[in-house]
């Protein structure tokens, strides 16, 4: 642990990502609720989560909304084959396009080809469509191959969750 984080108690870290690993509450000050629970002082708790994300501990505080309620009903992991070589170029281009929620490079295995993972959102599957064309027109003549991985059901929408004592 460095030395911004251990000037707090374990046992207040433990409890800040146990009041949070389901999200912040929707509420007027979740700054404040947090506070209070921790029995801290707003800046003190806001500081405590400005060190863990310096450290590394937490990525990022951001809103998650569920794509599904607000009508992105089709979605899709699409995968491309492309050019190692245009890679950091290519990988942020497409990363910043509205439609894709998270991109990745990932590397190549036997059988399979795929180098940049990209996840697509659209209200139809013809939309889908229209922006995968976009995609393929983005990575231009560095694209060799691309498919859509299309998931049947959710098995997961949540983040973190740490063991409480005594549990499995």
């Amino acid at each position: 642990m460095s030395a911004c984080i251990s000037q707090y108690e374990p046992q207040v870290v433990r409890q800040l990502i146990e009041l949070t690993e389901a999200g912040l509450p929707l509420v007027d000050d979740p700054w404040a609720w947090l506070a209070e629970r921790l029995q801290l002082s707003v800046t003190a708790t806001l500081n405590l989560l400005q060190h863990l994300q310096d450290d590394g501990a937490i990525r990022r505080i951001a809103a998650v909304p569920n794509h599904y309620r607000l009508g992105y009903q089709h979605n899709g992991m699409t995968v491309w084959d492309v050019d190692d070589a245009e890679m950091d170029r290519l990988g942020p281009l497409l990363g910043a396009q509205p439609y894709i929620s998270h991109c990745y490079r990932r590397p190549r295995r036997e059988g399979w080809h795929y180098n940049l993972f990209a996840m697509v959102h659209g209200r139809s599957a013809e939309e889908i469509d229209a922006y995968r064309a976009d995609i393929r027109h983005l990575l231009g003549p560095a694209c060799r191959a691309d498919e859509m991985l299309v998931s049947s059901r959710i098995l997961k929408k949540t983040g973190l969750r740490i063991g409480r004592p005594g549990t499995s």
